[in-house]
């Protein structure tokens, strides 16, 4: 969790603000010397047995199939001028199969956009300009997920789920974890909520008190000025589903204009325009 939490929170803290983002960087050279300095009586972490326990069930139900199918519903807040955040929203239809194969099909506010990972190259299709983007890949989902995120600023928020082992993604770098108790709200089903915590970030867990699975992630992060709160709701879980040979590959795509596989590119205007005296994005 650590190190994928730590790419997730540059990612959103650079879309949030360029100014924010130099604020955080310009106060971090003092912030480094007193964690080095905390660090030698930092406390013990405390990770409740119940709450660990969960998440240790919640990995092993991800695992225990080589392959699955779910919906992401992620919403996530961003700064505006007057004040409070807008909330955007997106809709992923993902289909994963260990250890090499992935599917992205994103929709909601926003273009649509298209992801296919085959164990040797990476695309990222945009069908509304009919362009693509293709990489050679690493040969596991994990290695791809760090590789993308590294060369094109692509992030999933429900990347640790895809992962070879969800617990130790999830558990790494933990100060906190405990149980915060039962719900029926959420993804239409009984839950157990878990609340962890790092020196990254804050977060909750709903997970299904029968199977075992995610249904709810919400989380902020410690370098966020703004607290900035981001969440995902996974449903329509679907385990090892019957995939065609095909599935993780697209005839548009491969037929789409190519473009080079970088970082989208925030013209200087635009930037500055961002940036601003208030650190807010339009």
């Amino acid at each position: 969790m650590k190190r994928r939490y730590q790419l997730f929170a540059k990612a959103m803290l650079l879309a949030a603000s360029v100014a924010f983002v130099a604020g955080a960087n310009a106060q971090g050279a003092p912030a480094k010397a007193s964690a080095t300095r905390a660090k030698a009586v930092r406390p013990a972490p405390e990770l409740e047995a119940k709450a660990m326990d969960l998440l240790r069930a919640m990995g092993s139900a991800l695992t225990a199939s080589s392959s699955m199918a779910f919906t992401a519903i992620a919403t996530y807040e961003s700064p505006s001028s007057v004040g409070p955040p807008l909330a955007f929203t997106t809709t992923s239809e993902v289909l994963v199969q260990r250890p090499d194969k992935l599917r992205v099909i994103t929709g909601g506010d926003g273009r649509r956009s298209e992801y296919y990972y085959d164990g040797r190259t990476f695309a990222a299709f945009a069908p509304s300009e009919n362009l693509v983007a293709v990489a050679p890949a690493p040969p596991t989902i994990d290695a791809m997920l760090e590789g993308a995120f590294k060369d094109a600023a692509i992030y999933f928020p429900f990347a640790d789920v895809l992962g070879a082992d969800p617990f130790r993604n999830i558990t790494e770098g933990l100060t906190k974890a405990f149980y915060v108790g039962q719900s029926t709200s959420v993804g239409g089903t009984a839950t157990d909520v878990v609340a962890v915590a790092s020196d990254e970030l804050f977060m909750q867990i709903w997970i299904g008190a029968d199977d075992r699975l995610p249904r709810r992630l919400r989380a902020t992060y410690r370098g966020d000025p703004l607290l900035l709160r981001h969440q995902v709701d996974l449903s329509n879980w679907k385990l090892d589903p019957v995939i065609a040979a095909e599935a993780f590959a697209s005839v548009n795509a491969a037929n789409a204009k190519k473009i080079s596989f970088a970082a989208p590119h925030v013209p200087p205007a635009a930037a500055k325009a961002r940036s601003g005296k208030s650190g807010k994005a339009p």
